[in-house]
């Protein structure tokens, strides 16, 4: 029998606690999705199977243009990530699997989204353990406009349409099977939620410079005295990556700013003895955001936007917002005329220093035992949240990276100064610096066994308990850590070697609770990957 309009079981998923009355539930890792699904039935229904099942899917195209041929085409990949089963036990179906007309019937279930997905998520092809333990963190929901929201009010998260991560519970009702095997649907629902996992902050990033890096740690610009005139000195600006801006977890309604601060040494060399330091004007900070995406799986995490360009199977989207413009005249300069007590650095650079210094490297035009002069700017940094009662409608995402899709940030600082002799424009000086946007767990989230678990395993016998695992390094202890040398694992991939996971970790772990939910892990989906193609009229 084939039911069809008013003769379809009604299906409805409702969610427990406050998350009910939210415009779009949220949760974040190891909290619990607690709920139930309603079915009502108008007429007397046959009832198969149901299916209760929280998945994660991601979604990404690119464009193909051919400029020698009218046809242009794009690629697309479709990757199902996660996937949670609730099992039904018989005993909860109705008699004889009928549902009576005008009743209704509940099926409870309860999903914990994990810390940690399947080794094999990404298909176990990753090369690099640092880019396995990545692909392995659940991503956040991203380009969703109908989960990008706070409150009741739109919100722009910055993913361009080309990306798409979206958390779904799904239902379906089956009325039989077909003669082919094929399940009979009589009834479905979705219901969304938006997803932020819990993302501890790395140890700073190995930023590999170059003339048209992504980053620029340090940058120097010669200042003349005025237009036709001759030169002033060499000015030197650089700066590290700051602390992570963390942001909270979905139960914390205090709303508090989200911030953290940046540190700019300066350094002026003057060309003669007699020189005096330009003097400073403004500093302007704005926060680039950018979503790599790509139709195939990602084997690396990437590193410089070129080389997402111009391609068939991968492509870059940045947006831009400025955060802060700020006057600097205020800030002293110090004269130094004692010479240099440490070694120059090497041109590679890390992001990494140690910000008790006010040791700033020399210029390329310092003459040797000459004097110089040393300033430090210290920059707030915030987020221009819904939370701090602005007008903003930007949705921050922890930064992340999957296996089709990447998100990272980055500062730029715009420092100008004024010179002696009047001129037209004000020498500018530009920095780019990576910063990392972490997310807090929920305290009151953690795995949890039950009762008769917790005495299985205090009746299991001792077995020989390996040394405690060591701790992630913090950023407090990774500043003052020697960088790696080029050879060692993760160098030049953004990563620290000791960013991943500790050795001793299983990789089959799924971070889940144990005993908690009683539901079924069920293996993703394969990523899957389409090509289509158009003739231009």
């Amino acid at each position: 029998m084939v039911y069809r309009g008013k003769d379809k079981p009604l299906v409805q998923i409702n969610l427990a606690d406050d998350q009910e009355q939210a415009f779009v539930p949220t949760y974040t890792s190891l909290e619990q999705i607690r709920g139930t699904v309603s079915l009502t039935a108008p007429v007397d229904t046959k009832i198969g199977q149901i299916h209760i099942g929280f998945e994660g899917i991601c979604k990404t195209y690119v464009e193909k243009v051919a400029t020698s041929s009218p046809t242009h085409g794009r690629t697309e990949a479709f990757h199902t990530f996660l996937r949670l089963g609730q099992p039904i036990q018989e005993a909860e179906y109705p008699p004889d699997h009928i549902a009576k007309a005008g009743e209704t019937y509940t099926f409870p279930f309860i999903f914990v989204v994990p810390e940690q997905l399947l080794p094999q998520v990404c298909g176990g092809h990753e090369t690099d353990n640092v880019v396995h333990e990545a692909h392995k963190m659940p991503p956040p929901t991203l380009g969703d406009p109908m989960t990008s929201v706070w409150g009741k009010s739109m919100m722009d998260d910055m993913a361009p349409d080309m990306a798409k991560i979206s958390y779904s519970i799904r239902t379906r009702v089956s009325g039989g099977r077909e003669s082919n095997g094929k399940h009979i649907i009589i009834g479905d629902a979705v219901r969304k939620i938006r997803f932020i996992p819990a993302i501890a902050e790395h140890p700073p990033l190995m930023a590999l410079e170059g003339k048209d890096g992504d980053y620029r740690l340090r940058q120097e610009k010669k200042i003349k005295k005025g237009t036709l005139k001759g030169k002033l000195g060499t000015l030197a600006m650089e700066s590290v990556q700051p602390q992570s801006l963390r942001l909270h977890p979905p139960s914390n309604k205090r709303g508090c700013a989200i911030s953290t601060t940046a540190t700019i040494n300066l350094r002026f060399d003057p060309a003669t003895a007699d020189a005096e330091p330009p003097r400073l004007g403004s500093l302007v900070t704005k926060l680039k955001v950018g979503t790599f995406f790509s139709s195939k799986a990602l084997m690396q995490i990437p590193r410089r936007s070129s080389e997402f360009l111009y391609s068939n199977t991968q492509g870059l989207y940045v947006d831009s917002l400025q955060l802060s413009s700020r006057c600097v005249k205020a800030v002293q300069w110090i004269k130094q005329t004692a010479p240099d007590s440490l070694p120059r650095r090497e041109s590679g650079g890390s992001t990494i220093s140690n910000p008790s210094l006010t040791f700033v490297d020399p210029s390329s035009t310092y003459q040797d035992k000459g004097p110089y002069y040393i300033a430090r700017i210290f920059v707030p940094i915030t987020l221009p949240e819904k939370a701090d009662g602005n007008n903003s409608n930007k949705l921050f995402v922890p930064t992340f990276h999957s296996c089709l899709v990447s998100r990272v940030y980055v500062l730029h600082f715009y420092l100008s100064c004024h010179t002696p002799g009047a001129s037209i424009m004000d020498p500018t000086i530009h920095i780019k610096i990576p910063i990392q946007v972490s997310a807090e767990p929920n305290p009151d989230a953690g795995p949890t066994i039950s009762e008769d678990e917790a005495q299985a395993i205090a009746r299991r016998e001792p077995a020989e308990a390996p040394g405690p695992l060591p701790p992630r390094p913090t950023y407090a202890e990774a500043i003052g850590s020697v960088p790696p040398s080029p050879s060692s694992p993760g160098f030049g991939q953004g990563w620290w070697e000791g960013a991943g996971e500790p050795a001793g970790r299983s990789t089959e772990s799924l971070g889940l609770p144990e005993g908690l939910p009683d539901y079924a892990v069920h293996t993703a989906g394969r990523l899957t990957v389409s090509s289509t193609a158009t003739r231009s009229s």
